[in-house]
């Protein structure tokens, strides 16, 4: 390989020719020796965002003195909170986030419109890639129908959304679709679409190489990080504005350097490891911050168990978990099937620009932790958060310790379930998933769990019969490789056929239980648990049958299907009996690494990642057939319950307004600490008696077709409904009363919905007060735009994660945060007081603000409150009512 370096006209800008082919691109060491400062030291992850201040310098939106700011940030030890203008080159999304995404673009060209603007306007300036893979739900398992039946019934309810989509790849520039069946979003990016060096011709017509970067509608895009791809999550909402040309604004992050040494042990997986970087990174406070491991440990790793570990970036609260490049990058890229020439300019790149990683590899880190992977032991996390982390061998004290600590009942009632021989208890496992890009992306957990079904099925065991079992790999890769291995016929024999290729137990579409079995955990009120190969284990999110979730590799979820039950001690003890009674223990059917890596070299190829991937966006016959329009705006089908034009648009003036202050607001919730997403809004099924489900009735739709909250975000109206509609949250407004309920103007009782519309009615403002980590989890939307559209101006939290206080910002709602050590507690709120909120008429960023509480008696109190609008171009958002107004008004000026 030849490379030779030669200077441009400008100071940052060179060439660097690798073989045949010569591009351009931005050098960190250019901007060094032009006296802008000293980025020798920074972590490869800031020089990815440094490389996008120099390619995007243009003294207005990017100065030099944010390049500066960067050799400041490593002179002040790793800090400089100053705030950038930061490029993507592209945005990934899934479609449960991705259809709200494009029905808001759809709706925006009606907008631009109505203000006189060009509709050609709305289209993505960067590449747009939407996977479909949230939709496929296990109505079938367990039999070699269930992949087939599970496609048709998602086509079925899907059709209306999958038409949609289809319009809208054909309406809009740089806008392609994965079609259903081809994978879950995050391994199709890790094992295709991602280039870690990307390039593109810019204005001049020249090729220029730089750093591949994203974001995407989905929290888990950290996981492309483990390819030395810099991308997070953000709420669809902020990456619309990023697809439109809008830069995203932030803070130059602090980075904490995560060390690795040692090796792994026999007999411990990558979940296993990640489940321990989770618990120590949640521990240590990583919210807001970078991430980056590094160390010679990293010399052991495989970028599988990388990408396993970047993955669970927002399990941690990190924006991202960054592993820089290295020789495992280059291995990597090139046994998925990337193009020799790309290979070729990664390692030249990085070698080039200071990206590389080598033993001399030393940055400067804001703080640094330390993990010894000899120390990982087998490990499950749970029941209801990613950071619960339990050593396997202790898992079953520990489960009755949360029977009685944290879900306050009995263990041993027995239940009978109507037909069967067998009885329904506390910690029976129902559901055994392997699912979840996070595990099914690693082959050498995969591997790991067709050995255990191939020595389980060997000694005559199978999963019992009261366990709802599936394999939904986030590939179609994955299939081949266990077929080449003649795994999947032993994975079938327990149970463990393939449902289909998406997001299903994870994302809390694990299909129904037997009616049977459900019928007597309701009325036994028994903890039915779950073990997944996921990333999210929170409450209501899996199934609403089960109380207690648990993360596991692949590995264990195939044992925990087999034992049946988390009552068991499955680290030391007998698991099962074979059909003539012998005892069998764990290490009886667990594979050795040695047996693993023989057959991950032997069947994970190249050829099966090139065969795959070759017609990616082509999609079936089903897909083929999907028929829509070409026209330029979508003619919005006043019937349909899955698609509407959504509200937020409509009306609006060609100016913004001001920022005005809160008064007499009503308290439509009180919620406590780690209140998620999935709490605000919930993903999965709903029944028939829910706001929701009684909007869907009145429109003659059949609870059986109701599908879910995730696959209808396309609706407002079924959306806001969902809104704080969590079967788990509980409003502390309410006296131990479970769901979305509020009290009315009338101070009843009531849904939080139907709360919120009388108090919209009577024009009287909500604000919502929380506990620690408020909007944790998932990057959805929906969490923001349903509280805005219930009518919420405020939210009022002891702390904020980092992707759902940016979408609040962006759809017009002001976060806050307690000051001076009070709290929700402290103040003794009851929901029966009204709330002021003053000086936000000059608000500036970060400004403590006076709120006064005034209590039910006319007593009142004052207290001093953070706002959370972080910078002064997210005042602008405030003020023009949300992000897609302020660049809709934008756009609608300069056409």
């Amino acid at each position: 390989m030849t490379i030779t370096v030669g200077q441009d006209t400008a100071k940052t800008r060179k060439t660097l020719s690798v073989g045949d082919h010569t591009v351009s691109y931005y050098s960190i060491p250019a901007a060094q020796a032009a006296g802008l400062g000293d980025f020798s030291r920074l972590p490869a992850a800031l020089k990815v965002v440094l490389e996008n201040m120099l390619r995007f310098e243009d003294g207005k939106t990017v100065s030099v003195d944010d390049i500066k700011a960067f050799a400041d940030w490593g002179a002040m030890g790793g800090k400089n909170p100053r705030e950038i203008a930061y490029r993507p080159a592209r945005v990934l999304m899934q479609d449960f986030t991705g259809v709200p995404a494009v029905v808001d673009l759809a709706a925006m060209r009606d907008g631009i419109k109505a203000l006189g603007g060009d509709p050609q306007k709305i289209n993505p300036l960067n590449p747009v890639d939407l996977v479909i893979d949230h939709s496929v739900m296990i109505d079938e398992f367990g039999n070699p129908r269930a992949f087939q039946m599970n496609v048709d019934r998602e086509y079925e309810r899907n059709m209306e959304r999958y038409t949609f989509l289809k319009w809208g790849q054909n309406a809009f520039n740089n806008f392609r679709v994965v079609p259903p069946g081809t994978g879950i979003c995050h391994q199709v990016n890790l094992e295709y679409l991602a280039q870690t060096v990307w390039t593109d011709t810019d204005q001049n017509g020249d090729m220029v190489a730089y750093p591949d970067t994203l974001v995407g509608t989905d929290s888990h895009t950290t996981m492309v990080n483990g390819a030395a791809v810099l991308g997070w999550g953000v709420g669809g909402i902020e990456a619309e504005a990023a697809m439109l040309g809008q830069p995203i604004s932030m803070l130059i992050p602090e980075v904490v350097g995560f060390e690795l040494t040692g090796a792994m042990v026999e007999g411990t997986t990558g979940t296993d490891l990640v489940l321990k970087v989770v618990e120590m990174l949640r521990a240590k406070g990583v919210v807001g911050k970078f991430v980056e491991f590094y160390g010679e440990g990293l010399d052991r790793l495989p970028l599988a168990d990388r990408a396993t570990i970047a993955n669970m970036a927002p399990e941690y609260g990190a924006t991202c978990g960054f592993f820089p490049i290295d020789n495992e990058t280059l291995r990597y890229l090139r046994n998925t099937g990337r193009d020799e020439d790309r290979v070729a300019l990664v390692e030249a790149y990085a070698k080039e620009n200071g990206f590389w990683r080598d033993a001399d590899y030393a940055p400067i880190y804001t703080d640094t932790l330390h993990l010894d992977m000899g120390t990982i032991v087998p490990a499950i996390s749970g029941p209801k958060r990613p950071q619960d982390y339990v050593p396997l061998s202790n898992a079953q004290d520990a489960f009755r310790q949360q029977m009685a600590d944290t879900f306050k009942r009995p263990m041993g009632k027995e239940v009978a379930v109507e037909g069967e021989d067998y009885t329904m208890e506390s910690g029976k496992v129902v559901i055994a998933s392997i699912t979840s890009c996070t595990n099914t992306s690693n082959p050498y957990v995969m591997i790991g769990a067709g050995l255990v079904a191939r020595k389980a099925a060997a000694l005559g065991l199978t999963r019992k019969p009261w366990v709802k079992t599936s394999l939904a790999p986030g590939s179609q890769v994955v299939s081949a490789y266990l077929e080449a291995a003649n795994l999947q016929d032993d994975l079938d024999k327990l149970g463990f056929n393939l449902v289909g290729y998406g997001c299903t137990t994870c994302i809390g579409n694990s299909g129904p239980l037997q009616p049977e079995i459900s019928k007597a955990i309701a009325e036994g009120d028994l903890v039915a648990t779950s073990v997944l190969s996921g990333n999210r284990n929170f409450e209501g999110r899996i199934s609403p049958d089960v109380r207690a979730n648990y993360l596991a590799s692949p590995p264990l979820v195939v044992a925990y299907a087999i034992a049946g039950t988390m009552d068991i001690d499955l680290f030391n003890g007998v698991i099962a009996q074979t059909p003539d009674g012998k005892d069998v223990y764990l290490k009886d059917i667990w594979p050795t690494s040695q047996e693993v890596a023989e057959l991950v070299e032997q069947t994970v190829t190249r050829d099966a990642f090139l065969t795959k991937y070759a017609d990616v966006f082509k999609g079936d016959e089903k897909w083929q057939g999907v028929e829509t329009t070409d026209a330029e705006t979508y003619n919005w089908p006043s019937t349909s319950t899955y698609i509407q034009n959504p509200p937020y648009f409509q009306g609006m003036s060609k100016e913004p307004g001001v920022i005005t202050n809160i008064d007499g607001a009503r308290i439509l919730a009180v919620l406590g600490d780690m209140i998620t997403t999935d709490h605000i809004s919930p993903a999965g099924s709903f029944k028939d008696t829910t706001p929701a489900g009684k909007y869907l009735v009145d429109r003659q739709v059949a609870p059986k077709d109701f599908n879910s909250y995730g696959s209808r975000r396309g609706n407002h109206e079924i959306m806001m409904r969902g809104t704080f509609a969590n079967i788990r949250i509980k409003n502390e407004m309410l006296d131990g009363v479970e769901g979305g309920y509020s009290k009315g103007p009338d101070g009843e009782q009531t849904s939080i919905y139907d709360a919120a519309m009388a108090y919209q009615e009577a024009g009287t403002p909500l604000v919502i007060f929380g506990g620690e980590q408020y909007g944790a989890g998932s990057s959805r939307d929906w969490a923001a735009k349903g509280t805005a559209l219930l009518g919420v101006k405020a939210v009022i939290a002891e702390s904020f994660e980092r992707i759902h206080r940016s979408n609040l910002v962006g759809m017009g709602v002001i976060p806050f945060e307690f000051t001076g050590g009070e709290t929700r507690k402290s103040l003794g709120l009851t929901g029966d007081e009204t709330v002021s909120i003053h000086g936000l008429d000059t608000i500036q960023p970060l400004q403590e603000v006076p709120c006064v509480i005034t209590y039910a008696d006319g007593s009142s109190k004052s207290i001093q409150i953070k706002c959370r609008i972080d910078t002064a171009i997210e005042i602008e958002y405030i003020e023009h009512g949300g992000v897609l107004h302020y660049v809709l008004r934008d756009l609608a000026k300069a056409s």
